[in-house]
C-alpha cells in the first residue's frame, strides 16, 4: 500500500493495479511502483501477476485432467473422473450442436477455453485483501489475482481465436474465397469498398467483442468486491456473501459464452458459401 491508512480512492487504485515489470525511462529494468511508472514502461511491459496466474491455472487444468485420465476406471470412477467426464460430455455436446464443419481442433480448444477461463474467473471469489496482503508482506507492491480482469489477458485469448478464424477461413475457402467473402458481400462487386468496410468491421469486431465482454463483466465484479471491502466489517458480510453467490453464475456464464462464441465463429469460418 502507498500508506498504512489509505483513503478509499488509494485503496481502490491499489487493488486495480497490476504488478508490472518493464523498462524504466532511465533504461533500467524493474517493477513499477504506481500506475504512472507502469504507463511509462510502454507496450512491452509485462503484468507478472496476470502471466503467473494464467500459466499456473493452465498447468492446474492440465494436471487435473491428466490425473483423471491416468486413473480412469470404468468400474469405480473417482469423483474427479466423474467431473472431468461431465465437462467433456458437456463441451462435446455443445460443439456437436453448434459446429457444422470437420475439425479435430475445435472440441479440445472449446474444452480448454471453458475450463481455463472458468478457473481464471473463479479467482474472483478469493477475498480481495487475502493474497495482496500476503504479497505486501513479501515486499510485492501490487498483486491482482484475477487474470480475466486484465484486458491484456482477454485480448490475448480473443486474438488467438481471431487468428484461428482467419486461418480456417483461408484453409477452407482459399485466399481468393476469403478475399471474395470480404469484398463481394453483401452488395456484389459494384460495392467492393463498402463491402470491405462492412465485412472488415464485422471480422475485427469478433475478437474485440470476445475480449471486452469477458473483461467488462469480471472487472465490474471485482470492483464491486473492492467497494464492499471498503464498507464497515459488519456490512461486508451482509453484502459480500450474496454477491459472491450471484457472482458464481457470472463466472460460469462468462466462461460458457466465451467458449460458445469461439465455436460459432470457427463454425462460420468453416462454412464455404
Amino acid at each position: 500500500m502507498a500508506s498504512e491508512n489509505p483513503t478509499a480512492s488509494e485503496y481502490i487504485q491499489h487493488h486495480l493495479q497490476n504488478l508490472t515489470f518493464g523498462q524504466h525511462p532511465d533504461g533500467t529494468w524493474g517493477i513499477a511502483h504506481g500506475a504512472a511508472e507502469a504507463a511509462d514502461m510502454g507496450f512491452w511491459a509485462i503484468h507478472l501477476d496476470t502471466m503467473g496466474f494464467s500459466i499456473a491455472l493452465g498447468l492446474l487444468f492440465i494436471w487435473l485432467f491428466r490425473k483423471a485420465a491416468k486413473k480412469a476406471s470404468a468400474e469405480t470412477p473417482s469423483g474427479l473422473q466423474n467431473f472431468v467426464e461431465l465437462m467433456v460430455e458437456f463441451v462435446d455436446g455443445s460443439v456437436k450442436e453448434t459446429f457444422h464443419g470437420k475439425s479435430n481442433v475445435v472440441a479440445p480448444l472449446a474444452l480448454t477455453i471453458f475450463v481455463w477461463v472458468f478457473l481464471m474467473n473463479l479467482m474472483d471469489l478469493i477475498p480481495v485483501d487475502f493474497l495482496p496482503t500476503l504479497a505486501s508482506l513479501a515486499g510485492i507492491p501490487y498483486f491482482k489475482v484475477v487474470p480475466t480482469t486484465d484486458m491484456n489477458a482477454t485480448l490475448g485469448m480473443a486474438f488467438s481465436v481471431f487468428f484461428l478464424i482467419v486461418f480456417y477461413s483461408i484453409k477452407v475457402k482459399g485466399i481468393s474465397g476469403f478475399i471474395g467473402e470480404l469484398t463481394l458481400q453483401p452488395f456484389g462487386k459494384w460495392m467492393i469498398p463498402f463491402n470491405l468496410l462492412l465485412e472488415g468491421v464485422g471480422l475485427i469486431a469478433k475478437p474485440i467483442s470476445l475480449a471486452l465482454r469477458l473483461f467488462g463483466n469480471l472487472y465490474a465484479g471485482e470492483l464491486i468486491f473492492i467497494l464492499i471491502a471498503i464498507l464497515p466489517f459488519w456490512v461486508q458480510w451482509a453484502l459480500s456473501v450474496p454477491w459472491a453467490i450471484f457472482h458464481i453464475l457470472v463466472i460460469v456464464l462468462q466462461a460458457f459464452i466465451f467458449m460458445m462464441l469461439t465455436i460459432v465463429y470457427l463454425s462460420m469460418a468453416h462454412e464455404d458459401h
